[in-house]
């Protein structure tokens, strides 16, 4: 399993924090049951916060994922995948028609 990144573990603390007061504020809740509930369930909306925070891709799997033409990448798969080349050290050839 990877380690959470700083985004993750920021994202995640912050929904937890602003979760548990805003929930804490408006249920006007004193009872020691409803407060736990509140707890865990701001605790797992912080979890699904940090875990839904996208990772960041290493350059070499973005030129690979272009080599394939991956939807991801802008423009067409063919300028794509001419373009890694390129980045890649290799020289361009022309099409042929």
């Amino acid at each position: 399993m990877p380690r959470p990144t700083a985004a993750q573990l920021a994202y995640g603390s912050c929904t937890v924090i602003c979760s548990t007061l805003a929930m804490l504020l408006l249920s006007q809740t004193s009872s020691g049951v409803g407060i736990a509930v509140i707890a865990l369930a701001a605790l797992a909306l912080g979890l699904l916060v940090a875990m839904t925070v996208p990772l960041p891709k290493s350059r070499a799997s973005a030129v690979g994922s272009a080599a394939a033409g991956s939807p991801a990448v802008p423009g067409s798969g063919a300028m794509a995948a001419a373009a890694a080349r390129t980045a890649a050290g290799r020289p361009r050839t022309p099409a042929r028609r």
